[in-house]
């Protein structure tokens, strides 16, 4: 299986939709277009900021039909899968892949904390489910209240030939080292999930990052992986610096409300969150956003 494209900078794009929380194709065209101009290397529909957990299927199937329709293979496209139900997994998988995607990401189940042994069985499932189809686990224990071990990671990379690398959105440092450590002899792909970690992830071997960021400021998120890749550490980590108080002010509101407050601050139409969270109203900390955007020249 070919997997040398797994690496960079992937964006998980934000749904646009319209005030009855149907999609907005126009804007969710406008959106990829933005993205991939701004020189991202992936795109992942359904990702956390793709707001995964307020969608129907068909909503998902719909929307990624036209993020694919739009993309026009310029770049990847991956799925995000946040499933807490095992078969509903293998049923988002197999839409995913019967649409043509890159790859599928998979989240470890929400609300439910699974033993390692359940958790294997939901992974390997899932991914065994499309075999011709890269699978990265995704780990995020600040959304799912858990983190999945080191051991998990090793099983799994080591025991499901199309579970090829992950993202790791820990902020642990040193999780992320080791999965790619003791991977090393698979190539496994690692990619960061922390936006102000990206260069330290870099820097202990991850291909790239997920990163949020990417949804309006691409070209800065974009700077971290090219400047280093091309050797360039200094003005990697340079960037790193310039973008991570805008990513830092982000926690000040509700999640993942931010990344469309932000877009919107730029006068791009990107819509509202899904009920029940709502845009940004509170004027102090609409200033703070405006103030760090200035900063990185986003505004």
């Amino acid at each position: 299986m070919d997997i040398d494209f797994l690496k960079g900078v992937i964006v998980p794009i934000i749904t646009v939709i319209d005030e009855e929380e149907n999609l907005d194709e126009q804007g969710m065209r406008d959106q990829v277009d933005y993205v991939i101009e701004g020189g991202v290397d992936g795109i992942l529909a359904f990702g956390s900021n793709g707001e995964f957990y307020q969608a129907e299927e068909d909503f998902m199937e719909k929307t990624l039909q036209v993020i694919i329709d739009q993309t026009r293979g310029r770049v990847p496209v991956y799925f995000g899968i946040g499933a807490i139900n095992t078969k509903k997994g293998v049923r988002l998988a197999k839409m995913a892949e019967s649409h043509g995607v890159a790859g599928v990401s998979i989240l470890q189940p929400m609300f439910i904390t699974p033993t390692e042994d359940e958790l294997y069985h939901h992974f390997a499932t899932i991914a065994n489910a499309i075999p011709e189809t890269p699978v990265l686990l995704y780990n995020n224990p600040g959304r799912t209240g858990y983190k999945m071990t080191l051991n998990l990671v090793d099983k799994l990379a080591h025991g499901v030939k199309n579970i090829v690398g992950m993202k790791d959105t820990s902020g642990d440092i040193t999780f992320t080292e080791e999965c790619i450590r003791r991977t090393r002899d698979i190539n496994f792909r690692v990619f960061g999930g922390k936006d102000t970690l990206l260069y330290a992830s870099l820097c202990v071997g991850a291909v790239g990052g997920v990163c949020t960021a990417g949804n309006f400021m691409p070209g800065l998120i974009g700077a971290v992986y090219k400047e280093f890749v091309a050797g360039n550490l200094e003005a990697s980590l340079e960037a790193q610096f310039k973008l991570n108080p805008v990513r830092l002010a982000m926690d000040l509101t509700t999640f993942p409300v931010a990344a469309k407050d932000m877009c919107l601050l730029q006068g791009r139409e990107v819509g509202k969150p899904f009920l029940p969270t709502r845009l940004t109203a509170d004027e102090k900390t609409l200033d703070i956003f405006r103030k760090v955007m200035k900063e990185a020249d986003l505004l």
